[in-house]
């Protein structure tokens, strides 16, 4: 098939249609083939402050007409490769007739705007290459508004003070997020922030982490932690650590005083309750010591700290033995006596008086094999049959007593009868006749 010329096409279109082709087609005649068609491209660039930018203008169908790069106050930087602002931060690096670069090195956030790109040629072509400067926050700071006292609050405010964008702010405690009030300010180019929480405070959240996370586009997916540990005061606690075992004369005494606060107390005092420090008293900060412990030194001995948000005290009652009264009061354990016992013999729990660590007369419970259940009983029975006779031999006693009085009454009663009779000269057997009638 042969190819149908364009005035063929030009006869076969209506007259108006045939008359708007030919008139584009001498327009592209005009613009791209006479001349060729020459463009020319920029490329937006987002760099850190600090860093470098690359700036790029690409070109099209370039015929040796005049390049010019301009800053976006609309000042020279490049005429055709020569160099045209003195700024030593700027500098061509290529220049071809495809692609024409510079660079810019120190970039800081007065330097972002619209760089233009233009090809002067019978029409002027240009072009827009938009420069960003992120400027990432620094590590975050904590600003701490009052002291935290037990059982009050405690004011913390996160700041980032520059950072463009502005960062986002976030507290942490415990992995969980404490919601804060964020506050955002505009200092032209860049921007500051801040994060406030109020939280409440006692003596064990003394020491408690927190943390105060910046995030931002130009840390790539990182933050910036500043981390935080409460600072609680509260006032002191004292408590005396006493010596394990008892304590005999010539003995030594060591006694610690613990202290906790916040501040911690600097000065610890010792004293005795009544009475002056022994002697031979040492004291070494937290540590009280006695050599050579008589029976002069018992008596309650105090320990006391303050701080500036009060005051505590403890103390300890010292209690010294003397060897012989220990030898003395000291019971014998069921090693020194052993017993033995059938196995079905029943265990009691009894109270045994045993010396303590801290009180010698102290009652402790102690298992003993003594069958003292048998032997009560067996004691009992005894008693009980003892009582039993004694009963039964003062009954029998009194009874034959009574036995007695009671034939001699009647014996007295006969002889004063015959007595009488013959008193009166009567016949006995006939007085004796007389009673039995």
């Amino acid at each position: 098939m042969r190819p149908v010329h364009n005035s063929v096409l030009y006869c076969l279109l209506p007259a108006p249609f045939s008359l708007v082709l030919r008139s584009l087609v001498l327009v592209l005649v005009l613009l791209c083939i006479a001349p060729r068609c020459q463009a020319v491209q920029a490329e937006n660039v987002t760099v850190l402050e600090g860093g470098t930018a690359q700036i790029s203008c690409r070109l099209q169908n370039y015929d040796g007409s005049i390049v010019v790069i301009q800053n976006p106050r609309r000042q020279t930087l490049f005429f055709n490769g020569t160099r045209a602002l003195k700024d030593d931060r700027f500098q061509m690096v290529l220049f071809t007739p495809r692609l024409v670069r510079i660079t810019l090195t120190n970039v800081s956030v007065w330097d972002e705007g619209g760089y233009f790109c233009q090809l002067y040629t019978d029409a002027t072509h240009h072009q827009v290459a938009t420069l960003s400067v992120l400027v990432p926050p620094e590590t975050p700071t904590v600003e701490v508004k009052q002291e935290a006292v037990e059982g009050g609050e405690v004011e913390l405010t996160c700041v980032s003070a520059r950072s463009k964008p502005a960062a986002t702010l976030r507290w942490i405690r415990n992995g969980r997020e404490i919601p804060g009030v964020v506050s955002q300010q505009d200092n032209g180019k860049t921007f500051s922030g801040s994060s406030t929480i109020r939280i409440p405070v006692e003596r064990k959240d003394n020491g408690a982490a927190l943390s105060c996370e910046a995030l931002h586009p130009a840390l790539g997916g990182q933050k910036r932690i500043r981390h935080y540990r409460l600072d609680v005061y509260f006032a002191p606690t004292v408590r005396i650590v006493p010596p394990a075992g008892i304590l005999r004369e010539g003995d030594s005494l060591s006694l610690t005083c613990s202290v906790v606060g916040n501040p911690l107390p600097r000065n610890i005092q010792w004293s005795k309750i009544n009475d002056t420090l022994p002697d031979r008293a040492e004291i070494s900060g937290p540590t009280f010591q006695i050599s050579r412990l008589s029976q002069s030194h018992n008596g309650t001995y105090l320990c006391q700290a303050q701080n500036n948000y009060g005051r505590a005290a403890d103390h300890y009652t010292l209690l010294v033995y003397d060897n012989m009264s220990l030898t003395t009061t000291a019971l014998p354990t069921p090693t020194t006596q052993p017993i033995t016992f059938h196995p079905a013999t029943p265990t009691l729990l009894t109270p045994t008086f045993a010396p303590d660590s801290e009180d010698p007369g102290a009652v402790v419970e102690t298992h003993s094999a003594v069958p003292y259940a048998v032997i009560g009983g067996v004691l009992a029975l005894l008693v009980f049959t003892v009582i039993c006779v004694l009963i039964v031999t003062i009954w029998c006693s009194v009874r034959q007593k009574g036995s007695y009085h009671t034939h001699e009454a009647s014996g007295l009663d006969e002889h004063g009868e015959v007595q009488e009779a013959f008193l009166n000269g009567n016949d006995a057997s006939q007085g004796k006749k007389e009673y039995l009638l």
